[in-house]
This record gives structure tokens, sequence and C-alpha cells, in this order.
């Protein structure tokens, strides 16, 4: 078993790194935006965290959610998802949607996720990503849900 510290620094050390991701992920999707959060608005360490993102046209408040983890990095405008449960669930609700563009071998028509060639091995990738995100998301009212309580397949 780790000393708990390290469990605290592997998991900042993941938080730091997603934080990273949101920001090379808003830069290249063209999103205005001002600060991300220096920490994630939600999270189940290690699998998937929320982050809010200040809005480019209203300083000091959220404009979008991001979702970042073990999946693929996605983002909702805040307008009219008020907390980071809604946000998971409405990009959840997003790909479940997509998968069966995606297992057809089409193009999702809201979004891109990986190349022509790629789609149908991508579908069952995304859809126990979506499943998993929307367990999460409607899961007791804890703050962080336990990473095992929502069974994520590979």
């Amino acid at each position: 078993m780790s000393p708990p510290n390290e469990d605290v620094n592997d998991e900042n050390a993941w938080h730091e790194a997603c934080r990273e991701r949101v920001a090379q992920y808003l830069k290249d999707q063209g999103v205005v935006h001002g600060r991300i959060g220096e920490g994630p608005a939600w999270s189940v360490p290690g699998v998937m965290s929320v982050w809010a993102v200040e809005s480019g046209r209203a300083p000091g408040r959220v404009g979008w959610w991001v979702l970042c983890g073990d999946g693929p990095t996605d983002y909702v405008s805040s307008q009219d998802i008020r907390s980071p449960r809604e946000a998971v669930r409405a990009i959840a609700q997003r790909w479940q949607m997509a998968c069966g563009y995606l297992a057809r071998g089409e193009a999702p028509p809201d979004f891109e996720l990986g190349s022509p060639d790629s789609r149908r091995q991508l579908a069952p990738l995304l859809e126990s990503r979506a499943e998993f995100a929307a367990c999460s998301a409607s899961a007791a009212r804890r703050a962080v849900p336990a990473a095992n309580s929502c069974a994520v397949a590979a």
C-alpha cells in the first residue's frame, strides 16, 4: 500500500496533466475562454475530471465545462448547464448518440472523433466511456464517486 502522501501526489499530478490537456484541447478547438480552474470542479481521480472554464465574454463566470480523463476530451457550454454533473450527463448523452453513427462507420453530426477508418473500432470504446460517465454523474450525491462504483470496460 502506498503512503497517503504518495496517493495525493499522484492525484495532484494526474489533475495537473488533465488541466494541461484541457488547455491544449481548448486551444486546438479555437475556444475563446478565460482562466481554467486550478483544480477540477468534479472528478473520479485517475478516470475523469470536469473543469470549469471561465467565459471569454463574461469574465468571472463559467463559460464552459470540459471533461477530460481516460477517454475523449470534450466540452459543453455552460449556458444551460449549471453544474459539473449536468455537464457530464450532457456529454455522455452526446457520446451515446454518436455511438450509433460510429458503429455504422459514419461521422457523428456534431463532433469529430477518430479517422473514417477507425470509427467502427471506436464505437464500443466510446460507448463504455459514455456509460461510465452517465453512471458517475448519476451516482449517489457524493462529491466524488468511487472509481469502482461504475464499471469501465476496456
